[in-house]
């Protein structure tokens, strides 16, 4: 029985699929990265046109922490399957510390520096300045950040495979190798 990967894979134009596979990381680790996106905008708006009015950074800060945890879950388990250490965990802090900081840098340039905020600009500008600066500018930055930091020095072991879980031999076109010499994994 295909997993769910293969029966994605198997919808997806078959010129791309060996583009896919051999990026699968990057794939998972942006899929990963979306939902983490959507659960940071919903919580930050929340935040922001509820209880935390006059403070959209610390608003921002707190969606992305959450989500943060969320994305920690979603990339040891799935994007990168690393095998859990407690090292990991104390890296992953870390450079999630320095990725929330630099989330929040384009925002609180844009409204404390730039002066993008009311009364200097109109609410609806305020909006559209904070949503691109914060939500757009910070969170792409930090991505490239995250991605490049935490396969250099977080993820940099891959979980063991299950000896008890059977896994059936890869269908053409649906595995390859990341690095030469390496032997191919499912998904």
């Amino acid at each position: 029985m295909p997993s769910p990967t293969q029966r994605v894979l198997a919808r997806v134009p078959a010129r791309l699929r060996p583009f896919l596979v051999r990026h699968r990381r990057l794939v998972k680790f942006l899929l990963v990265g979306g939902t983490c996106f959507a659960l940071t905008t919903v919580i930050n708006f929340e935040l922001k046109f509820t209880v935390l009015e006059h403070k959209p950074v610390v608003a921002l800060t707190i969606a992305t922490v959450i989500a943060t945890v969320v994305s920690y879950v979603l990339n040891r388990r799935w994007a990168f399957r690393a095998g859990g250490r407690q090292r990991e965990a104390v890296l992953f802090l870390l450079v999630s510390a320095v990725a929330i900081g630099v989330n929040d840098v384009p925002l609180a340039i844009s409204r404390y520096v730039l002066d993008l905020r009311e009364p200097f600009v109109s609410s609806f500008t305020q909006e559209i300045a904070d949503f691109l600066s914060g939500m757009i500018v910070g969170t792409f930055v930090a991505m490239l950040f995250r991605f490049w930091a935490m396969q250099r020095w977080v993820f940099t072991r891959l979980a063991e495979p299950s000896a008890t879980a059977a896994q059936p031999p890869p269908q053409p076109g649906y595995a390859a190798h990341e690095t030469p010499g390496e032997t191919p994994r499912a998904w």
